[in-house]
């Protein structure tokens, strides 16, 4: 679907909150780790190299307030937490999945881009 520089203004408002929330820095990644299995904290910490448990726990909750994951806390011991992905957040996964693909498709385009800018720049 195409939209008209006029629909986007129209629609800013109610859709920039919702961009922010699901194109912030960790939520693809966490959403994508998840649209393969539900997983614990420690599991996701470990596959998200330079997370910070602040961060990630934030990322969750903020996923979780959105309805794009789900917590369940296993009270059994030792208590655990898993979290899963939703219907909902489940939806993401076509376009996440289109943009992976775009970026590891052009990953060497976008490479020579910022070396030719680098490149000029520094010759300025």
């Amino acid at each position: 679907m195409s939209y008209t520089e006029e629909q986007v203004l129209e629609t800013l408002p109610g859709v920039r909150p919702v961009l922010e929330q699901i194109a912030h820095k960790w939520s693809i990644l966490v959403l994508a780790f998840l649209c393969e299995e539900p997983k614990r904290f420690n599991a996701l910490k470990r596959r998200m190299d330079g997370v910070t448990q602040k961060a990630l726990t934030e990322t969750l909750r903020r996923l979780e307030r959105n309805g794009l994951v789900d917590r369940h806390v296993n009270t059994s011991a030792p208590i655990s937490v898993t979290y899963s992905i939703t219907p909902l957040g489940r939806t993401l996964q076509p376009p996440f999945v289109a943009l992976y693909d775009w970026a590891v498709t052009h990953q060497a385009d976008i490479a020579k881009a910022q070396a030719d800018f680098d490149a000029a720049a520094n010759a300025d």
